[in-house]
Parts: structure tokens; sequence; C-alpha cells
């Protein structure tokens, strides 16, 4: 990790840009933050990105909550918590050992799944999957086991608060605690266990703060223009692009 602040100018340009992207995505322009983890993998690899973008993450995660704290619904925030805590700890030990080559094709066949499940609830609008526990257990046990391999635990959430069909600022605020909580309970076992954030990559890291706050704050001027009966379709079809784009360009 100690050659990761040694990149040519193309590749600064890249990290700028998935910082930047980090922010809009934490600012409420979910769905987008693929097009990031996509980027960061590109430049670092797949797993080592996961400990460079983490504490850009837990950054942005402190101003979403401070923005939006106000509009958490906390009866999902603690129905998804304990399953999210379960998922990353799988995520953990069956993360540490996997190779690059493996680590992609996961990260294919989850980009497959998020897809998939996507255009079911969309197509099947007269289930009533909010008040499906079922439901609740695998989304959490998935987006754990995801945000801990590759930070895409945010595709899964959005599956989530999609299906309860939440209002936009409720949906931001219950992300916006739910990923403050997860992206910090992650982070020993990044540092300690993986051994992927270091003094180089906090240095990146440092770097990229006053980028992630520009994108945060234009994130919420266009977050505020959005009316609420749009933001679901916009998130769907930002998620699904997202989507795509890892998936086409791992």
């Amino acid at each position: 990790m100690d050659v990761l602040f040694h990149q040519s100018v193309a590749n600064w340009i890249l990290i700028g840009l998935a910082a930047f992207i980090i922010g809009l995505s934490k600012s409420g322009i979910k769905g987008i933050e693929m097009i990031n983890i996509t980027i960061m993998a590109i430049v670092f690899g797949g797993k080592a990105s996961t400990g460079v973008v983490l504490p850009l993450l837990c950054f942005a995660d402190l101003m979403a909550v401070k923005y939006y704290h106000r509009h958490a619904q906390w009866s999902h925030f603690w129905k998804l918590l304990p399953w999210l805590a379960i998922g990353i700890l799988i995520g953990v030990f069956v993360g540490k050992d996997l190779d690059e080559a493996l680590f992609r094709k996961v990260m294919a066949v989850i980009i497959i799944v998020t897809v998939a499940l996507l255009l079911l609830i969309e197509m099947s609008k007269n289930i009533k999957i909010p008040e499906n526990k079922l439901f609740a257990v695998s989304m959490g046990l998935i987006a754990g086991f995801t945000t801990m391999l590759g930070n895409l635990g945010g595709a899964f959430s959005n599956i989530y608060f999609l299906a309860t069909r939440m209002v936009k600022n409720d949906f931001i605020g219950t992300a916006a605690w739910i990923f403050l909580v997860i992206n910090f309970f992650k982070l020993p076992f990044q540092v300690i266990y993986w051994h992927n954030i270091t003094l180089a990559s906090l240095k990146i890291d440092l770097f990229l703060l006053p980028i992630i706050i520009v994108g945060f704050l234009a994130g919420v001027a266009i977050v505020a223009k959005i009316k609420d009966n749009s933001y679901r379709k916009i998130v769907f079809v930002l998620t699904v692009i997202g989507a795509i784009f890892i998936f086409f360009k791992r």
C-alpha cells in the first residue's frame, strides 16, 4: 500500500472524480456510488480500493448525518442494523483470503443480483415487501456482506428503501445513520485484520476531503430541487445504471 500515493496525473483525475461522486452520493443522490467503486477499483485494485474508500465514506457519512439526522426512520434502522453487522462479519472472514480474480467475479455476481432484485420489486408493486421480515433480513445480510467486500452495500440498501417507498428525506436520513454506524464498524477490520488502511492510504484520503465536501454541497443543492414523487424513480434509474456500469467496467 506504500505505493498508493504515487499515481499518474490521469489516475489522480479519476480519484478526484470518485471523491466528488462520494460526496454526491452521500448528499442523497443514491445509485451513483457504484461508479465511484468502479473508478477506485480500476486505480487501486478491487480489495485494496476498499481501504482507500472507507475513511472517505466515514467522513461523508458524518456530513450526511449532520444534515439529514432529523429525518431518520428508526424502525427501519433497527430492523436492518443487526443483520448488516452479521453480514459484515461474514464478509470479513470470507473476503480476507479472496484473490483479485475471484473478488471481481463475486462483485460481478452481486451486480447481476442487484439489478434482478430491483426489477423484480418494480414489477411486483402489489407485494408488501416492507412487511416481510425475511426481506429485511436478507437485504441486511447481503448489504453487510457486500459493503465489507467492496463497499457495495449501498446498492442493496437502495433496494430495501425503494421497496419501503419512503419519502425523499426519510430515505436519505435513514440511510445516512445506517451507513455511519456500519462504516465505522468496518474500520477496525480493515485496519487490523485486512491491513488495507495505512498511512499511505490515509494521505490520499486527506488530500481528497475538500473534493468530497464540494461534491456533498453540490449534491444537497441538486437534491433540494427534486420532488418527492420523482426521487424514487431517479434513485432506481441511477442504481440500475450504476450496476450496469460497474459490471461492464470491472
